[in-house]
């Protein structure tokens, strides 16, 4: 696929499918974990409440994510909005070690306020600063 062919999706329809993808997991995570640990959950000054917490809220969304990304070439708020996560050079599916490297390239794009999101609106791909370390784009259908 010619670079010429892709349709980037630009900031505000990226930021719709995170608000999307944001509130399922929250839906996923936070209830149990409600259960789980009761109110203490939401009081306590502990960076990780215990087991429970470790894996819903930290090891399940990266194993969920890089893996919607691998099989579906998009989280649940992409693919609702027709989106997909490729390639940029191939527009072919993500490789695993460009899936893992762009969900911790998240990391350096929330850093600096957020900067590396924001990035999207300027930028001529539409590449947020993840997706340049990691050799991404994300497209419409």
């Amino acid at each position: 696929m010619d670079n010429q062919e892709f349709h980037y999706a630009g900031f505000w329809l990226r930021f719709a499918a995170m608000l999307i993808d944001s509130v399922i997991m929250m839906i996923i995570i936070y209830i149990p974990l409600s259960f789980i640990y009761g109110s203490e959950y939401w009081t306590t000054e502990s960076v990780i409440a215990g087991g429970w917490d470790l894996l819903l809220n930290y090891i399940f969304p990266f194993v969920a994510t890089v893996w919607f990304w691998l099989k579906y070439q998009g989280t649940p708020g992409k693919l609702l909005l027709k989106l997909a996560v490729v390639d940029a050079n191939t527009g072919q599916a993500l490789s695993t070690g460009q899936a893992v490297g762009r969900y911790f390239a998240y990391i350096l794009s929330m850093i600096p306020l957020f900067l590396g999101f924001i990035w999207v609106a300027f930028d001529a791909r539409k590449q947020a600063w993840h997706d340049k370390l990691s050799g991404s784009i994300v497209i419409k259908k």
